[in-house]
């Protein structure tokens, strides 16, 4: 199954449209989310901004097919080289170790892999295969930047979150969300094309970021808020197994609910009314998951549905593709 649009490892695009109103579009190095959730713990959460996706998502452009020679004997790939992107790849033939940045990466009986990058991820990242002969094949990969859609507030403070509650409730919602993510399932979701969960306007952008005054710079936004009513059925964007569904609201995630796609890729989905789900079930792209709610900190009923692979955080508009249009 190949992602949206296949792209050439070296190629590059030019980045997202430089000014937007009342917004700066900037690059750069950001504070990290750890806290996993719409913002973070020191700043209020405002998901229903009017901010509206980019006429397009940057893309690079189509890798050329390679023949069957060419990808039993090298790398072959398909997705988004670029940050925020993630990518499905054909190892060479004979592969018996597969490393991603030093890292082993599984590789399926077929040879294909999964590898993604952060929201600010480097401009290069290594793959290397060793084969069964003890050779290794060595490919650099060219990591596009990304402009992001940042809010300069000179005039406000950030807004702290009332730490006796938090610091007594959040350690322990953490080790559930950490604890989650370990899990190991096996699943083929990750070979699927990704659906939106719901359809709707998109009010929150991934990697968006807020500056306070005196330059103090907010989380990045870690996903994808769609705004759409309290009790919209959502749905699940790709097979795979449940591996959190909280039994109570979370302080900043409300209803949370996880989703583990294979390959250490995983779908969260935030501020459900309900969770229709249980912890093992195994779902099916398109099954219903839960109603969107506001519960946790939101200002307003949306879905916020964030991904990741192993520690990268990646953008659901480069896997799902564009927002349909609602007529």
């Amino acid at each position: 199954m190949p992602l949206p649009n296949s792209r050439h490892r070296r190629s590059r695009r030019n980045e997202a449209p430089a000014m937007k109103r009342g917004r700066r579009w900037i690059g750069g190095s950001v504070a990290l989310l750890i806290l996993g959730s719409c913002t973070a713990a020191a700043e209020p959460h405002h998901s229903l901004q009017p901010a509206q996706p980019p006429a397009s998502v940057p893309r690079l452009p189509p890798r050329p097919a390679s023949s069957p020679t060419q990808s039993a004997t090298s790398f072959s790939y398909s997705g988004s080289m670029i940050q925020g992107g993630l990518v499905i790849g054909t190892a060479p033939a004979g592969t018996s170790l597969l490393t991603f940045e030093g890292a082993a990466v599984p590789v399926a009986p077929d040879r294909r892999f999964l590898i993604a990058f952060d929201r600010d991820a480097g401009p290069t990242a290594t793959l290397v295969a060793t084969l069964e002969d003890g050779r290794t094949l060595h490919d650099t990969l060219t990591v596009a930047p990304r402009a992001w859609d940042i809010s300069r507030l000179d005039s406000l403070p950030k807004y702290p979150v009332p730490a006796p509650e938090f610091e007594k409730l959040r350690p322990a919602e953490l080790a559930q969300i950490n604890a989650a993510r370990h899990i190991q399932v096996v699943s083929d979701g990750w070979r699927q094309p990704f659906m939106w969960p719901v359809l709707g306007r998109i009010s929150t952008l991934f990697g968006s970021q807020r500056i306070y005054r005196n330059g103090e710079a907010g989380s990045y936004h870690s996903g994808i808020d769609i705004a759409r009513p309290t009790g919209t059925v959502a749905l699940a964007p790709a097979d795979g197994v449940v591996i959190l569904a909280a039994d109570h609201p979370f302080t900043l995630e409300g209803n949370l609910l996880m989703i583990d796609h294979g390959m250490g890729l995983n779908s969260a989905f935030l501020h459900l009314s309900k969770i229709m789900v249980h912890v093992g079930d195994r779902v099916q792209r398109g099954q219903p998951i839960g109603l969107v709610g506001m519960t946790g900190r939101a200002t307003g009923p949306h879905l916020h549905w964030s991904m990741k692979w192993r520690d990268s955080r990646i953008d659901p508009l480069l896997v799902a593709g564009p927002m349909p249009v609602v007529q």
